[in-house]
């Protein structure tokens, strides 16, 4: 599997992965939400013809998806692999996707905004993911003609991107700030910054898992450098902060320490029955695990694929139908027996 959650990127022990995103308009075409069904087909024609073009440097390989085509559970799917937005996903207009085949780039077509360009990689990479995600936003510029204004910058639906229209992430896992409650301070911390943190999928997510989304919140006034300069810093010392604090609770009782970590790796390897948030509490204290040299037989691709496969939408896809709460309780926990041997 090539795809780039399957890779191991740079602070891989606490960085899960790197998201840039670049919200785009067509000039002379209303936002999504107000827009005709005609102009949603339009600006679809547009993108596909941008990106698969002759002339275009983008194309290969990747692939048109028709969200109005997609059933729920291949819908939720692409949400839980962090493809398209749950928006999207939930969207009754004309819309669409453009994805790679490595899956780290994926351009959503008619969600909040006409064109959301987003670029996804493994670990702490924001200038080379920002990097890839500028290209391809310049390359469809070369035949997209964007609403730009001279005052305000690249016009968006929501005034909290305009301006750059880029919004930067770093999905963080921080069991240890979480167990000692240090992570209050860091969420009041951030929120005064202008930094927000949010849940495993983004905007009204619970953080689950131990897994927190770290992105700013305005684009307005601030350049590219800026904003990614911003959020890198904040996540090293976040970085910093969980790994000091891992070292301590270790070193404070590592019976202890290494208790939890073995009996949730027992659940794991053995459980029949295991639900969604369980599962994903389990997982942490494994990954953890992995992390800190405790568990030397399992990787942290392995653990990874476990996540992504564990999902409700991604088991149901599993077993090609629909499941109840139950049956998708007890194939979670065979999942993750079978990948675990």
């Amino acid at each position: 599997m090539n795809e780039w959650y399957m890779q191991e990127g740079p602070e891989s022990d606490v960085v899960m992965s790197t998201r840039v995103r670049i919200a785009r308009n067509f000039n002379g075409i209303p936002f999504p939400s107000k827009m005709k069904k005609e102009d949603g087909q339009l600006i679809i024609k547009r993108v596909k013809e941008a990106v698969f073009g002759r002339s275009s440097a983008i194309g290969e390989n990747f692939k048109f998806i028709n969200i109005q085509e997609l059933s729920p559970i291949k819908r939720q799917v692409l949400v839980e692999k962090h493809l398209i937005s749950p928006n999207l996903a939930e969207s009754r207009i004309e819309s669409g996707a453009i994805i790679s085949g490595e899956e780290n780039i994926s351009i959503m077509i008619n969600e909040e905004d006409h064109l959301r360009i987003q670029c996804l990689s493994a670990g702490l990479q924001l200038n080379d993911t920002w990097n890839l995600c500028n290209k391809i936003d310049n390359l469809l510029e070369e035949s997209i003609d964007y609403a730009f204004d001279e005052k305000f910058g690249y016009l968006t639906c929501c005034p909290t991107n305009l301006g750059t229209g880029i919004r930067t992430s770093v999905m963080l896992h921080l069991p240890a700030l979480t167990m000692t409650g240090y992570i209050k301070g860091i969420l009041e911390i951030c929120s005064k910054l202008g930094i927000a943190v949010r849940g495993l999928y983004g905007e009204n997510s619970e953080a689950a898992g131990n897994m927190y989304q770290v992105s700013n919140q305005v684009t307005l006034g601030l350049t590219e450098e800026e904003i990614i300069s911003n959020i890198n810093n904040i996540a090293k010392q976040i970085i910093d902060q969980e790994r000091t604090i891992r070292k301590q609770l270790y070193t404070q009782n590592s019976f202890r320490f290494e208790d939890r970590i073995f009996r949730s790796l027992g659940l794991l390897s053995n459980a029949r029955i295991i639900t969604s948030e369980e599962g994903l509490k389990l997982l942490s204290d494994v990954r953890l695990g992995v992390d800190m040299g405790i568990i030397t037989d399992i990787d942290i691709k392995k653990l990874n694929e476990i996540l992504l496969l564990v999902q409700p939408a991604s088991l149901q896809e599993s077993v090609g139908g629909p499941l109840n709460p139950e049956e998708r309780d007890i194939k979670r926990a065979e999942t993750i027996r079978s990948k675990l041997k």
